[in-house]
C-alpha cells in the first residue's frame, strides 16, 4: 500500500475509533513508539517529544536512510513512527519540562518508556501528570516495571534481554548451547506495545464511566512471560526441553526444491494423512507410529526421508497447498521476497511503501496495521516526522506562544529551530 492510498468511501465515512482521542509520548526506541503508532492508525492525535536536535534514539539505528536536511533517520524508527507530528523539547531543561507539563492538560494520554525513576526525577511522573490533570491516562513501557518493587527495577532492557530472561531462549536450545537471540525481531518490544495499548484502550474505558485517570504500567518482561506460556507451563505439566523428554509433535521443517515447507502435526489422523499424501500408506499400520510417542525418535531415520523425497519435485508454496487440502497443517517458511510478492500481503495492506528522501529509488517497506475493522478505512498512512518538525505548530495552536517567544525558546536551545 502506498502512502496516502485510502480504502472504500463507506468505511471511511464512519472515521476511527479513537478520533478525538490525544496522546502525548515521550518516547524512544521501539515498544512505545510501536504502541503509539498502532493508537495513531486507530485515530490518535499523537504528538511525539524527542530531543530537539537529534531527536530519539531510534533515529539513530541502523539500516538507515536520509532526511530532507541529511541527517540519518533509522530502520527503528521509520517502522515505528507512521502518523505522528514530531515536537522537539529539551526536557532536562527547567523550560522544557514546563513546556510538556503545560501541555499535559490538552491530552488524553501521556507516554513515556525511559528508564523507571527518569520521569519521576524530572517531575513529570505520574504524581506530577495526575496533579496538573486528573483525568490522565499515564502509560509508562519499561524493562521490569515502575509499581512494583522489583530486583531489576533499574536494568535497562532491550528486547533480548527480557527474551532471554522469559526462558524462551533456553527452552528452544537448551542449557548446554548458546542462545540463538532474538530469533524472531524485537518480540519483547512488539508485545509489550500491544499490551500497552490494550491497557491505555482499557483505562480509556474505565475513565469513560468514571471521570478518573490512571497509571498504565507495562513491564517488558512481564509481557515476555505472556508471550512464552508454553516454557513456565509446560515444565509445570513435567514437560522437559531436552531430547530425551521432547513434545511428542511434530512441527518442523522440510526441505523442498527450493526451500522449506514448515509441516505441524498433532494429532494421529493428521499423521495417516501424512503417510497417505507421500506414498506411505503403510506407515498407518507400522506399530512404532502406533500414536504419536514413536514419531520424534524416528524422525530424522525414518519420516523425514521419506517426505523430502516426496518434496524434491515440489517448490515450497505447491507442498504446502497439497499438505492443506489434505487436511495437514502447512505453510511455505518465506524469504523478504516471498513475503514482499505474497498476494495475501498485498490483500490485506500489511505493506506499507514509505518513499526515501536521499535519491534511492526503491521504497522503504514498513508493515501496516493488523487491525482490520470493517467501518474504519485502511489509511491514509501519513510519512514518518523530522526532528521536531511540528514544534512551532503545536506549540502555538495548544500553548498560544506567539513567534516572539518560539524564536526565543529556540534560540535558547529548548525546542527545535
Amino acid at each position: 500500500m502506498k502512502l496516502g492510498d485510502v480504502a472504500n468511501a463507506q468505511a471511511m465515512a464512519y472515521g476511527r475509533p479513537l478520533d478525538g482521542i490525544r496522546v502525548l509520548a515521550a518516547e524512544q526506541m521501539q515498544a512505545l513508539p510501536y504502541a503509539t503508532q498502532l493508537l495513531a492508525r486507530l485515530g490518535a492525535d499523537v504528538v511525539k517529544v524527542e530531543h530537539p536536535r537529534d531527536g530519539e534514539s531510534g533515529r539513530g539505528a541502523s539500516p538507515a536512510m536520509l532526511d530532507p536536511d541529511g541527517r540519518p533517520v533509522g530502520a527503528t524508527f521509520l517502522r515505528n513512527n507512521l502518523n505522528k507530528r514530531s515536537v522537539g523539547i529539551d526536557l532536562k531543561r527547567d523550560e522544557g519540562r514546563k513546556l510538556f507539563l503545560d501541555l499535559v492538560p490538552r491530552f488524553d494520554v501521556i507516554c513515556e518508556n525511559f528508564k523507571p525513576g527518569t520521569m519521576d526525577r524530572m517531575g513529570l511522573g505520574y504524581a506530577d501528570v495526575a496533579a496538573v490533570h486528573p483525568g490522565a491516562i499515564y502509560l509508562s513501557i519499561s524493562g521490569f516495571g515502575n509499581t512494583v518493587d522489583t530486583p531489576y527495577r533499574s536494568w535497562p532492557a532491550y528486547a533480548s534481554v527480557v527474551e532471554a530472561m522469559s526462558g524462551i531462549y533456553e527452552y528452544r536450545s537448551g542449557p548446554d548451547h548458546p542462545p540463538v537471540t532474538i530469533p524472531v525481531g524485537a518480540l519483547g518490544d512488539i508485545s509489550s506495545g500491544l499490551f500497552a495499548v490494550i491497557g491505555v484502550l482499557a483505562a480509556l474505558r474505565h475513565r469513560e464511566r468514571t471521570g478518573e485517570g490512571q497509571y498504565v504500567d507495562i513491564a517488558m518482561f512481564d509481557a515476555m512471560i505472556s508471550m512464552t506460556d508454553i516454557v513456565t507451563n509446560f515444565w509445570s505439566m513435567g514437560v522437559r526441553p531436552t531430547p530425551e523428554d521432547q513434545v511428542p509433535v511434530i512441527c518442523e521443517g522440510f526441505k523442498a526444491r527450493d526451500g522449506y515447507v514448515v509441516v505441524q502435526i498433532v494429532r494421529e489422523f493428521q499423521f495417516e494423512r501424512l503417510a497417505e499424501l507421500i506414498g506411505r500408506p503403510e506407515w498407518k499400520h507400522d506399530p512404532r507410529f502406533a500414536d504419536r510417542s514413536g514419531w520424534m525418535p524416528h524422525l530424522d531415520t525414518v519420516i523425514r526421508p521419506a517426505v523430502e523425497a516426496w518434496l524434491a519435485d515440489r517448490t515450497k508454496l505447491e507442498a504446502a497447498r497439497e499438505l492443506t487440502a489434505a487436511g495437514i497443517v502447512a505453510g511455505p517458511s518465506n524469504s523478504a521476497p516471498d513475503v514482499i510478492a505474497d498476494p495475501h500481503v498485498a490483500a490485506r495492506h500489511m505493506l506499507v511503501e514509505l518513499p526515501r528522501t536521499d535519491g534511492v529509488a526503491e521504497p522503504i517497506l514498513v508493515p501496516g496495521n493488523p487491525v482490520k475493522l470493517s467501518k474504519m478505512a485502511e489509511g491514509p498512512e501519513q510519512r514518518v516526522p523530522w526532528v521536531g518538525e511540528h514544534t512551532r505548530e503545536v506549540l502555538a495552536a495548544e500553548l498560544g506562544l506567539d513567534d516572539t517567544r518560539l524564536d526565543q525558546l529556540a534560540a535558547d536551545g529548548v525546542i527545535s529551530s
